[in-house]
């Protein structure tokens, strides 16, 4: 009896602690195969559940269009018509399998992701395989696309937020780059059927692409991504994307005031400006910077602005991620009669950062939440996949992940408020409140 109660926890004794900076963090590998046409997929087996997801990317998004909304258009409606499936037929035959087929469109990216049970992969991937050799955009789905989307394009233009996040994107990058570039009613009424079409033979059926796999992949998975996607004439993505210059034009003004709705009693505050890519060697070391400035709940703008003078529910800073270049956002959301004095608290939090070094503490505390969100990214295949294509995608290998935790492990006050000096001046931010 003495002996189990000596085994048993003293539970008066609280256990250790230990921070999150202390943990070894590992990234799971991939497995790279090529096709026979040189697509290459990366196969990343982990998971207990009989679960999959394959992500089919092609270098398809607004980059390559030549003009507005063909590149989202033609993403969208792969899934609306093929030679020999009408859309309601498409969509019948992932819903019986328990499937879900998603699309999606980025600037320089468009992707097909198929999430499903494994054990149904092989009545799945021939339909996806139809969906990229034979979709056919039939005028009728998109004369529906047409006037649903214009009537969803009203009903977002009469939010500020919504405005705000495509005014500043224009004004860091100029109205005619694909990042700054805004949908318009008469950009949806002017979509024509040719022009989708020539854009899907180009960018998809003839398109570069790259495949990523992962959760519990069946044993015969690359043989069936061989037989149903290795004979198509899409090609490899290759290490650089297709040269297609869109030089960048920001605007000459810095300081914009706009009235969208003259009854809001809300204004939506935007404040940007322009960074380097993640190939760029600031860009990992400003993340943590800019984590303590605005990027998580505990940062000094939530803390003063929300915690301290109540002006808002929610501020963040963020880097956009983007492959050419980034920008440096600063978000949220006040009530009209606050939105200048949220602005200067912003601008002073910034004068703060520049001038003082950051406390350790602080520092150990935003280390800890960095590194216990790199945790929360690693739990799971998808996550791992998603992490895989973020670093591929952007010409990157393994040691850009193992360099990044470095930083945050090591970053030192003095470094953070170098960095700080160089790209948190006022002057250099463009500032947009939308009523």
């Amino acid at each position: 009896m003495q002996n189990i109660q000596r085994s048993m926890l003293n539970r008066k004794t609280a256990p250790k602690i230990t921070d999150a900076v202390e943990f070894e963090l590992t990234l799971p590998s991939y497995k790279k195969y090529i096709l026979k046409n040189g697509v290459e997929l990366y196969c990343i087996d982990l998971g207990t559940q009989e679960t999959m997801m394959i992500n089919w990317v092609f270098y398809a998004g607004n980059w390559y269009e030549e003009k507005n909304l063909v590149a989202a258009t033609a993403n969208y409606l792969l899934k609306n018509g093929t030679r020999s499936r009408n859309a309601f037929g498409i969509n019948e035959h992932f819903e019986y399998y328990g499937s879900y087929l998603n699309r999606s469109c980025q600037n320089e990216t468009a992707e097909i992701s198929l999430h499903c049970l494994n054990k149904h992969i092989h009545e799945l991937l021939p339909v996806v395989s139809e969906l990229i050799m034979d979709s056919v955009y039939p005028q009728e789905e998109l004369d529906i696309y047409k006037k649903n989307m214009q009537q969803r394009l009203r009903v977002s233009l009469l939010k500020s937020d919504f405005v705000a996040g495509r005014l500043i994107d224009a004004y860091l990058f100029g109205e005619h780059h694909p990042y700054g570039r805004y949908s318009s009613l008469e950009d949806y009424a002017s979509l024509e059927q040719g022009e989708l079409v020539r854009f899907y033979n180009k960018y998809y059926r003839n398109g570069r692409c790259v495949i990523f796999a992962a959760g519990r992949l069946p044993a015969d998975l690359v043989a069936a991504m061989e037989t149903h996607f290795g004979h198509l004439p899409i090609h490899p993505s290759g290490n650089v994307p297709e040269n297609k210059e869109h030089p960048i034009y920001p605007a000459a003004q810095k300081k914009y005031r706009i009235t969208n709705d003259p009854n809001g009693v809300q204004g939506s505050i935007r404040i940007g400006r322009n960074f380097p890519n993640r190939r760029h060697p600031d860009f990992q070391r400003f993340q943590v910077l800019n984590n303590i400035f605005g990027g998580y709940f505990g940062s000094r703008l939530m803390t003063n602005i929300r915690e301290d003078k109540g002006y808002t529910y929610g501020i963040y800073s963020y880097l956009v991620n983007q492959m050419q270049e980034s920008a440096i956002m600063i978000s949220t959301e006040a009530g009209k009669e606050v939105c200048e004095a949220t602005i200067q608290e912003i601008y002073r939090e910034m004068k703060v950062i520049c001038e003082e070094e950051v406390d350790p503490e602080e520092l150990q505390a935003t280390r800890n939440y960095m590194i216990g969100g790199i945790l929360g990214d690693l739990d799971g295949p998808f996550q791992v996949a998603g992490r895989w294509k973020n670093i591929l995608l952007n010409q990157q290998d393994e040691s850009y992940f193992y360099h990044g935790i470095d930083i945050i492990k090591t970053i030192s006050p003095r470094e953070l408020q170098e960095l700080a000096n160089k790209y948190l001046q006022p002057e250099n931010f463009y500032e947009l409140v939308v009523v």
